[in-house]
């Protein structure tokens, strides 16, 4: 996709790529990604950021940093939210390119050089997310969507397009369309996976870390294209996105996302109507974010 004439270029060279992993009580699965990653001929660096971790995950964490100079350890801080622990992961990053990846997520081959080669050359800021698969090879539902509102979040949490005839262009949620050929432009892609050059995160001011956990990446796409830069979707670049496997309360994660996303549109609401409408559905929001938790099974402690 040629960049306007009139917005200007990211022209950082297509290589040095620092991904960035925030872990908090992750589970067995970590280590697998941690794998994944050193795999990678294309990561230079790994910054993993230990939000807290067991006593023995944090002495193998250690033990991983000591045995390869590629990871970067960075432990002691406590839980400080998701967008918080990528911006302190950000500042210690030594590449040029970022990729920021979830602890659950399993990249598939060549989706690091994927996700930074469709970023060369895009207006900037430039967002490449990922298409992020379930393990049974279904993609997931946020890895692209459409623009987020307190109408189509909505819609989206109730499933409301199954029940109300003539919601359909209101579903926020895009994984069910044809897969393009090629990257292109979509309002929000998926945190799970997704790539920036590091250049573009510091002109971004990183992630606001208003948001504790969740809603953070939605934010960050916004802000990008708000700047006259660009989101893209890169259907070939693919991570697989297991979930759920943190051992924290599901009402934990649920109320941080309804929080999230009131706070969001407040932020975006620039008009006394939005702002009123905001007021109005933020409860609902709220209150539909806390009854999807009970929907959301525990993680055991043996996982």
């Amino acid at each position: 996709m040629a960049a306007p004439s009139s917005s200007p270029v990211i022209a950082t060279p297509s290589s040095g790529v620092s991904v960035i992993m925030v872990a908090y009580h992750t589970g067995k699965i970590l280590f697998d990604s941690i794998r994944d990653v050193l795999r990678d001929g294309a990561v230079a660096e790994l910054i993993l950021v230990d939000n807290g971790s067991t006593p023995e995950v944090e002495r193998q964490l250690q033990a991983l940093a000591r045995a390869d100079n590629r990871v970067t350890l960075l432990q002691g801080h406590g839980n400080i939210g998701f967008g918080r622990a990528v911006n302190l992961g950000a500042k210690s990053a030594r590449q040029p390119w970022l990729v920021i990846l979830n602890p659950d997520a399993s990249l598939k081959g060549g989706t690091v050089d994927k996700l930074v080669a469709a970023a060369v050359d895009q207006p900037s800021p430039c967002i490449v997310g990922a298409r992020v698969l379930n393990t049974d090879g279904t993609e997931q539902r946020g890895a692209r969507r459409g623009e987020v509102t307190p109408v189509t979040t909505l819609v989206s949490l109730l499933r409301l397009e199954r029940f109300v005839q003539g919601l359909e262009g209101f579903e926020l949620h895009h994984h069910d369309k044809p897969l393009p050929d090629a990257p292109m432009a979509v309002p929000t892609i998926s945190g799970a996976c997704f790539a920036i050059s590091k250049a573009d995160f510091d002109k971004l001011g990183g992630f606001d870390p208003e948001f504790f956990l969740h809603v953070e990446d939605v934010d960050l796409c916004w802000r990008a294209r708000k700047m006259g830069g660009i989101v893209l979707f890169h259907p070939h670049a693919e991570v697989v996105h297991e979930g759920h496997t943190s051992h924290v309360a599901p009402t934990f994660v649920e109320w941080n996302k309804g929080k999230g996303l009131v706070y969001f549109f407040n932020k975006r609401a620039d008009t006394l109507w939005r702002k009123l409408y905001v007021w109005a559905l933020g409860p609902l929001i709220l209150l539909v974010s806390l009854l999807r938790s009970a929907l959301r099974p525990r993680m055991k402690p043996e996982e």
